[in-house]
């Protein structure tokens, strides 16, 4: 008997001894504070939201919001280039500290990492199209063919509200190719990615001049529990939003304001 007391009571201890050494429960803030160095997953094939400059560094409204919340932290910034198909993976796996990746914000991606609230920007479907092509109004294009890419969601309900034909294509670069070759009238696609082509400089003589559908917002985030850095990041993206930051981001990018961007100034501004 006094054996087993013994025992229970030395298990005890030896629990006691492990709780005592086992490490705390991470502080991504704290983390970053003591490294020097926020690193942040943005987009490196996105114009102009993050993209490779001349001399190969990322560059973009995306690494320049970074740096902004970098600089509030005092600390350096790096970048991580993500894709679509890794960024909330970088994320959960602790490869990257913050995630600003021109990712829709949507219930399902909110169960698996943190989206900061309010979202810092919007995209939504739009058409590249030459200014010659005579198309005013969503329903000009009807009997005619818009070149899109193969999976998005939106080609079916613009060829159900429209009446447009819809030639898919794998990527964006075959979608391009055949609208240069004039085989569609228009590009159909995120009006965000449609900006980077027009400021690209390589598409003279085309515009976006109809308005942008089914706008989603576009969230950044952090790791799930991380409670001090998800706050500070509310209170980035809220200053953002006040002092009109994304707005003249837009201008030092060449893009035309984002109605959500003004909205959002409007809002905070006050």
């Amino acid at each position: 008997m006094q054996r087993r007391v013994f025992g229970a009571a030395a298990l005890c201890v030896g629990l006691l001894g492990l709780a005592a050494w086992s490490p705390a429960h991470a502080d991504a803030l704290a983390d970053i504070k003591a490294r020097g160095t926020l690193i942040v997953g943005v987009k490196a094939d996105y114009p102009p939201f993050g993209y490779r400059g001349p001399s190969g560094d990322i560059i973009g409204i995306e690494p320049d919001l970074a740096a902004d919340t970098a600089k509030a932290l005092g600390v350096k910034v790096s970048f991580v280039p993500v894709t679509a198909s890794n960024r909330m993976q970088f994320l959960q796996q602790g490869k990257i500290d913050l995630m600003i990746a021109t990712m829709s914000d949507t219930p399902e991606r909110e169960k698996v990492i943190w989206i900061v609230k309010p979202d810092y920007y919007t995209s939504g479907y739009n058409l590249m199209l030459h200014d010659a092509a005579g198309v005013k109004t969503w329903p000009d294009v009807k009997g005619k063919t818009l070149c899109g890419i193969q999976g998005a969601y939106y080609n079916k309900s613009v060829a159900e509200q429209f009446g447009a034909q819809v030639s898919a294509f794998t990527g964006t670069a075959e979608a391009l190719t055949a609208l240069k070759q004039g085989r569609c009238i228009g590009f159909l696609y995120d009006n965000t990615a449609i900006q980077g082509q027009l400021v690209s400089g390589q598409w003279s003589g085309y515009s976006m001049p109809l308005e942008t559908k089914d706008a989603v917002p576009w969230g950044l985030a952090v790791k799930l529990g991380e409670t001090a850095f998800h706050d500070f990041m509310v209170k980035q993206v809220e200053g953002w939003h006040k002092s009109g930051l994304i707005l003249q981001l837009e201008t030092k990018y060449k893009i035309a304001h984002s109605p959500f961007a003004e909205e959002m100034h409007t809002k905070y501004g006050k």
